[in-house]
């Protein structure tokens, strides 16, 4: 199974810029996409964003025109590119990656990269 590992968290003021990463390691037969979830503090896990098999890109509604998800070619990394940041964004980032795997989906979430914005 793939496993994913998250990169790039840190400390940034309001309206700055961190740019995530999402490389995953490990060998597949199988179709796989990458999702990012959050969980802020004190509260559930939530979608951010992902990038579908088909290409398309989906976003949360609290992060649409400020974030931006892309793959490289080889697919193997995922970014996302967070601008605008609010003191809101803050939260553990994880990606995970689902394998669509001989009629099962198989679901691997990282250990996460923490994101502090600062007012």
């Amino acid at each position: 199974r793939l496993q994913p590992v998250e990169s790039g968290g840190g400390s940034v003021q309001a309206g700055g810029s961190l740019r995530l990463s999402c490389t995953v390691s490990g060998d597949t037969h199988c179709t796989y996409d990458m999702t990012w979830y959050r969980t802020p503090p004190g509260m559930v896990r939530e979608y951010v964003a992902t990038i579908e098999l088909d290409g398309r890109e989906g976003y949360a509604d609290s992060v649409k025109g400020r974030f931006t998800v892309s793959q490289d070619n080889a697919k193997s990394t995922m970014y996302l590119q967070m601008n605008s940041l609010k003191p809101e964004d803050t939260a553990m980032y994880y990606c995970k990656v689902i394998e669509y795997c001989d009629g099962q989906l198989l679901g691997t979430f990282g250990q996460g990269t923490q994101v502090t914005v600062s007012s």
